[in-house]
């Protein structure tokens, strides 16, 4: 059994995983990394080019976990490739909507090696997808398996709890298990019902550790944080100001929604106009059909129809008017550059009245990260290509992450105590906190930070 890191450092970045086992060579995921362009934003898929692939698997539909699968499946075209079935429905929206990214950083930046796939790939790609439904055990060849399979490759999709569709996957082959958390999170969100994972024995467990470098306040509860957030709305409204939230289109944008509905429900908040972008309202369209067929909570809210946000654009943000009592929940989360996040924060940065609160992960070095973690009246660049500038807004930082706690994933380890741990999806803090704590928790186990293009005899 053979494992390698395809990522190109120890980060969360474009996430995508080599297993060789029982004969059959697979890949967990095939992500593009949100900061890095061209070649760089790819895993490192040149180590398995010689490889023929049986299969890839994805666990759920956000970018850096499936963002460069029809460049994958290029490459390994006899790679069946199995997903769930509602990551199948977002994942295709959401790589149409990279084309368009990627011609865009062609025509601002001459990035020449984009788009790394086109509009017809992706749709040819998703054509040959296999959406699985969860808690079925399928055969790699794509049959259901049964119990004739005893010494088949199967494997099993297990309801994450991170967005709609995220997925575990369970392997079982020669009297083996292995175990891919993709993203997790054991709690439950305001939309999102925690995960249901396995917690019969298994063998290697391969666990992401996004949220490592941050222990959870005994005191959280995230009943409390909404009060929080609601209560830091009505501030910043008392303050004459609007509020951006920068947020991911998928996931994020739709709890911060759920979230906007209780608070008019509960009557803490009147109701307020509400401004989202363009992918976001895609993917709250999908949130709206699959409220009735999938596990959440709030199974009859309608998003759109209970709330009616408007939807900006590239060109309408430029002319959406900045006027207090409003709130902005735009993408990207991260606020990459010419991003609706962005091009708005920049226009509010420099105002006291205003405020930017952040609800979620946003990578240290991603400029959502450096705002984050400015000074007030610090010059900071949210864009290369525009002048620098002082930070003057109102900051706040909210804890809603759809990731599970590094508390949760150190109690889940130890509930399954598999002989080997694998941990991934997480920069160099998270992971170092997490070895150390695993080692000591779980002393029979064997605690594994695999280096980037390396392979490991599992």
């Amino acid at each position: 059994m053979k494992f390698i890191n395809l990522t190109r450092r120890t980060e969360i970045g474009a996430n995508s995983y080599y297993l060789e086992i029982a004969g059959h060579h697979l890949v967990l995921d095939c992500g593009m990394h949100p900061k890095n362009m061209g070649e760089d934003a790819l895993p490192n898929f040149k180590l398995i080019a010689a490889q023929p692939l049986d299969a890839v698997l994805i666990s759920h539909s956000h970018q850096d976990h499936i963002g460069t699968l029809p460049v994958l499946m290029r490459r390994q075209p006899k790679a069946r490739v199995f997903m769930s079935e509602v990551t199948a429905e977002i994942g295709s929206t959401l790589l149409h909507n990279s084309v368009n990214v990627m011609t865009r950083q062609r025509e601002e930046f001459g990035a020449t090696l984009y788009p790394l796939f086109t509009h017809r790939e992706t749709d040819r790609a998703a054509d040959r997808w296999h959406p699985c439904p969860m808690r079925q055990c399928i055969a790699i060849s794509g049959e259901r398996a049964t119990g004739r399979d005893v010494d088949a490759l199967t494997f099993e999709f297990f309801d994450a709890g991170h967005v709609l569709g995220s997925s575990g996957i369970l392997l079982r082959a020669e009297g083996r298990t292995i175990f891919y958390t993709g993203d997790v999170n054991f709690d439950d969100q305001t939309i999102a019902e925690a995960a249901i994972f396995p917690e019969d024995k298994i063998d290697i467990l391969i666990m992401e550790c996004t949220r490592g470098d941050h222990a959870q306040p005994a005191t959280w509860t995230r009943a409390g944080e909404e009060r929080r957030l609601a209560e830091a709305i009505e501030e910043a409204f008392r303050r004459g100001g609007c509020i951006l939230l920068p947020v991911f289109a998928l996931g994020k944008t739709q709890e911060i929604l759920a979230m906007f509905y209780k608070f008019h429900r509960e009557r803490s908040l009147p109701d307020f106009p509400i401004y989202i972008g363009g992918l976001s309202l895609k993917m709250t369209e999908i949130y709206d059909r699959r409220a009735n067929t999938s596990r959440r909570q709030l199974p009859r809210l309608q998003l759109l129809n209970n709330l009616r946000p408007f939807v900006l654009n590239a060109e309408t943000i430029h002319d959406s008017s900045v006027r207090a009592g409003r709130v902005h929940a735009l993408s990207s989360g991260m606020m990459t550059p010419k991003t609706l996040s962005n091009i708005f924060a920049r226009r509010i940065v420099e105002n006291p009245r205003h405020s930017i609160f952040f609800v979620g992960y946003a990578d240290p070095e991603s400029p959502a990260g450096i705002l984050r973690d400015s000074q007030p009246g610090g010059k900071i660049s949210l864009d290369p290509d525009e002048p620098g500038q002082r930070v003057r807004c109102n900051i706040e930082q909210f804890q809603f992450s759809a990731h599970a706690s590094r508390e949760s994933l150190i109690a889940y380890a130890k509930k399954l105590s598999p002989k080997k741990i694998v941990l991934v999806h997480g920069d160099p803090p998270a992971v170092e906190w997490m070895r150390p704590t695993l080692t000591a928790e779980l002393p029979d186990s064997e605690i594994i930070v695999p280096t980037p293009g390396v392979e490991i005899e599992l």
